[in-house]
């Protein structure tokens, strides 16, 4: 019984690292996943222009920017 035990669990333990550090540790992550993000990234963008906020945040970086180089 501990002999089968610890033999699935040397079987568990080299799937899941050779999962992590394998060339397919990428496999999961497809076509959905990235056009989902491109999704929010693009709603993101939307509604800061939408919104009005595009001249806000500039400016806030353009002043942020100067404190740091003290321009």
């Amino acid at each position: 019984m501990v002999t089968n035990t610890r033999r699935r669990l040397s079987g568990w333990r080299t799937t899941v690292v050779s999962r992590m550090r394998g060339a397919g540790r990428d496999a999961g992550a497809g076509f959905v996943e990235y056009a989902g993000l491109m999704i929010i990234i693009a709603g993101i963008f939307t509604l800061i222009d939408g919104l009005g906020l595009d001249g806000l945040i500039s400016d806030a970086i353009l002043r942020a920017v100067t404190d740091v180089i003290g321009g």
